[in-house]
């Protein structure tokens, strides 16, 4: 009788907490901080009816992440009424920085929490979710588990959009009770999927690199995007590997149904094949991922840890760069002054794989990029553009990846390092790069005596 009356009173809880789009929308006060989960989890029907408010609220402010929904707040006209903060700027966001809307806020996605704290970011926790087990339970979905319980134990108002559509994904820390939010929205929609990418011929090659390197029962890092999915298409013939990442791509999904990734040579999380902060993808990984107990996701700051991550053995991290300059310091967020994408994991992956025993870190770059008039540009390079930001200091540079190579950086001399980037650089730039180095001091002419 005790249960019975204990589902009872969390149904009857849920029905007098049920409002409309619009009145959860209402909730929100002018001044207000609305903590939002990331991409794919933002309850996209609440958030479309507090646009609608834009000529009644000001100076609200909103947290999130890689959004990739194109909410009317992040253009210009919403400046100074609602505005958006992002720890991590991906296509949209970029699209939209330029109308002035769009506030970079960077972080390490590890320390998220610690960020939301400082910003006193404690008012609203806007969240999508499952529908209720049951015992009440509502799941946080591919992406909201990243800081989700943090922001429903913080916030003072806690609005949950139930879609029937997203996924129940297994985790630690990625349930909420009916009886912990405060308003609650009924509302299907499709979920906003990023489709797979092609690989191009240059990024095949970089995958091909990274490969050869991985061994058979190693857990690996991949984030999301062509070189990720290039790796992954030349890991078709490993055997028992592992992935502990900060996201969780449709590689993923190609892996563990092709058996190369079974978790079982894992040394924590054993026998989970993927465990994972955020589940970027296409539907066929949502669906993946749907009631999988194989699959694990938890909080950013677990996943991301460096704790958690060094504990792997045979950890290979994986990420890409936007540049590289000849001494191995790796610029992955900016160009110049300009907020291009995030620090994010990078530097946690990086410093946890090599601590981990056995573990290999690699960053990832095409040799060459484009010029504004469409001339070729070497995209390592002598000295950064300034305003330029270091994502990942030189000292902690291993394996630094393009399609002409690898530069083994780890541990080893400036003059060595000079030498191993310019070998990796295209050739038609190799000759001006050494030139430079010369220039600069970092290589030291072969008549003159080498202090060791």
């Amino acid at each position: 009788m005790a249960e019975q009356s204990s589902q009872k009173g969390w149904r009857d809880e849920y029905k007098n907490k049920l409002v409309t789009a619009e009145e959860a929308a209402a909730q929100v006060q002018s001044g207000d901080w609305i903590v939002v989960p990331p991409v794919n989890s933002a309850p996209i029907d609440i958030l479309n009816a507090l646009a609608a408010r834009k000529d009644e609220i000001q100076k609200v402010k909103i947290a999130s992440n890689l959004l990739i929904y194109p909410f009317a707040f992040l253009g210009g006209d919403y400046v100074g009424k609602i505005t958006y903060y992002s720890g991590y700027c991906g296509p949209l966001e970029r699209m939209f920085m330029p109308q002035g809307n769009v506030v970079p806020f960077p972080m390490h996605l590890s320390k998220a929490y610690k960020a939301l704290d400082r910003a006193k970011a404690h008012d609203v926790a806007m969240i999508e979710v499952t529908p209720p087990d049951d015992r009440g339970y509502m799941n946080f979905g591919p992406c909201g588990v990243a800081y989700g319980r943090y922001a429903t134990k913080k916030c003072r108002k806690v609005i949950a959009q139930v879609n029937s559509k997203t996924p129940w994904v297994h985790g630690i820390e990625n349930v909420v009770h009916v009886s912990e939010v405060d308003f609650i929205v009924e509302k299907d929609h499709d979920l906003p999927v990023v489709p797979e990418i092609e690989i191009t011929d240059v990024e095949k090659k970089i995958g091909e690199h990274i490969a050869e390197r991985i061994e058979d029962g190693a857990t690996i890092q991949l984030g999301i995007g062509g070189i990720p999915n290039a790796v992954a298409y030349f890991l078709h013939e490993k055997k028992d590997l592992g992935v502990h990442a900060e996201i969780l791509s449709d590689a993923i999904a190609e892996l563990a149904e092709l058996g190369v990734i079974t978790g079982r040579k894992k040394t924590i999380f054993r026998d989970k094949i993927a465990v994972g902060g955020l589940i970027i993808g296409s539907k066929r990984l949502l669906d993946f991922c749907d009631d999988n107990p194989t699959i694990l996701s938890m909080p950013i700051q677990i996943a991301n840890h460096y704790d958690t991550i060094r504990r792997h053995d045979n950890l290979c991290s994986i990420n890409s760069a936007l540049t590289v300059d000849l001494t191995g310091q790796i610029a992955s967020e900016t160009i110049g002054h300009l907020q291009y994408s995030a620090t994010g994991g990078q530097a946690d992956f990086v410093r946890g794989a090599l601590a981990s025993k056995g573990g290999k870190s690699f960053i990832a770059l095409p040799a060459t990029g484009r010029n504004k008039d469409g001339s070729l540009m070497s995209r390592i390079v002598l000295n950064f553009a300034p305003g330029t930001v270091v994502t990942t200091p030189r000292s902690d540079a291993m394996y630094i990846v393009t399609e002409y190579g690898v530069a083994d950086l780890y541990m080893r001399s400036i003059p060595d390092r000079v030498k191993a980037m310019i070998s990796i650089a295209h050739p038609d730039f190799r000759e001006d790069l050494e030139r430079q180095a010369f220039e600069a001091g970092l290589l030291i002419p072969a008549t003159l005596p080498v202090n060791v």
